[in-house]
């Protein structure tokens, strides 16, 4: 009996990548984290002695040197970023408080095929009221979510940043 085989195209493999899904804007998040307030502007461009400070305080790479923020009119911060996924970069807000505590984490959008879990509230509760210098480590501090774990950690390591970006950056202006 002859053994008969198929043999599949390698381009019908390939796994193309999630649709990008877009949960909140900049505005929706804001208005989430901080409802009733007024943002204005604090953009910014990291210098290299700044950037080098930040890694060194949060060992997590600054990928880019353009700071999104916005003062917050009833006190605080809100700062958006990407951090990398596995395939492509998650969008993500932080609302920090006027003493530098996190007040809120949102995704702003998910690209990925997996680990949209990450966007689940209880996950992203976890980080409320740390502050910069909080260990900030998945699994030690941070919970990992199995299936997820890339972008537990990047959103992990990304607030860890974000919170030594604040404290070096903005906390003293």
């Amino acid at each position: 009996m002859k053994a008969t085989f198929f043999l599949v195209p390698a381009a019908l493999m390939i796994t193309l990548p999630a649709k990008a899904t877009v949960f909140l804007t900049v505005e929706q998040a804001q208005t989430l984290m901080f409802p009733g307030a007024t943002f204005a502007k604090d953009f910014r461009v990291l210098s290299d002695q700044q950037a080098s400070a930040i890694e060194s305080a949060s060992d997590t790479n600054v990928r880019n040197h353009e700071l999104r923020a916005w003062r917050v009119s009833t006190g605080g911060w809100f700062i958006t970023d990407e951090v990398v996924g596995k395939h492509d970069f998650i969008p993500i807000a932080l609302g920090l408080n006027a003493d530098g505590s996190v007040r809120g984490v949102e995704i702003l959008e998910y690209r990925e095929a997996y680990g949209g879990e990450v966007r689940n509230p209880k996950w992203l509760a976890q980080f409320e009221g740390k502050k910069n210098g909080a260990a900030l480590r998945l699994t030690d501090d941070i919970q990992n979510i199995s299936g997820a774990t890339l972008s537990s950690k990047h959103v992990t390591d990304g607030v860890r940043r974000l919170l030594a970006t604040y404290a070096l950056v903005l906390a003293s202006h």
